[in-house]
């Protein structure tokens, strides 16, 4: 196993829509191990392919729940169904999102409460779960990366012109920039 590079805003993988797998074989079991083991050095809750540069439909997860799902997994070529995301505006106290891929910021969005999460598991069997709640934010911030977004791209207008400032303070948006987990100075203070 390897501790992988994450690749921050700006790289080409995390902008554009991740393909299906076709193949559940040793590469991709090996994907995975890697994926964890980088999330694990994060201190992340998540990491989608995308965000350590490759371009598959993917991402690992670890987040405590209360729908019963193991609190650690896999899911490939997920598709999520949602409930309705509420139009008030979100709490900065109890919305903040952070993201491996925009490392040390955190801003608020409103996600939906309810994810019915479908796709595979690394060796291919098929896995159908209901997440609620900060668990069904993490479902739906993983599966964001695999459409080629970000949790900023999603930020409502006040927000949005933060995440703006804060980009460009960072010289973020172009390819080029990462960050290794275990290595680098850890961008929230785990």
């Amino acid at each position: 196993m390897a501790i992988l590079p994450i690749v921050i805003y700006g790289e080409d993988s995390l902008h554009r829509r991740a393909q299906e797998v076709t193949e559940f074989d040793d590469d991709l079991r090996r994907l995975i191990e890697d994926m964890f083991e980088t999330q694990d050095a994060a201190h992340g809750v998540g990491l989608a392919a995308p965000q350590v540069g490759v371009g598959l439909r993917l991402f690992t997860y670890e987040y405590e729940n209360d729908d019963g799902v193991p609190p650690r997994g896999v899911v490939v070529n997920p598709r999520l169904t949602l409930s309705k995301i509420s139009q008030a505006q979100p709490d900065p106290d109890d919305e903040g999102e952070g993201c491996l891929s925009a490392p040390g910021l955190s801003f608020p969005l409103k996600r939906a409460d309810f994810a019915r999460v479908e796709g595979f598991d690394g060796d291919g069997e098929p896995i159908s779960f209901d997440a609620t709640g900060w668990f069904a934010r993490v479902m739906q911030h993983e599966y964001d990366h695999l459409e080629g977004l970000l949790y900023v791209d999603r930020l409502n207008d006040r927000w949005a012109r933060r995440w703006k400032k804060a980009k460009k303070d960072l010289e973020w948006g172009a390819p080029g920039n990462s960050w290794l987990p275990g290595t680098d100075p850890d961008p929230f203070g785990h």
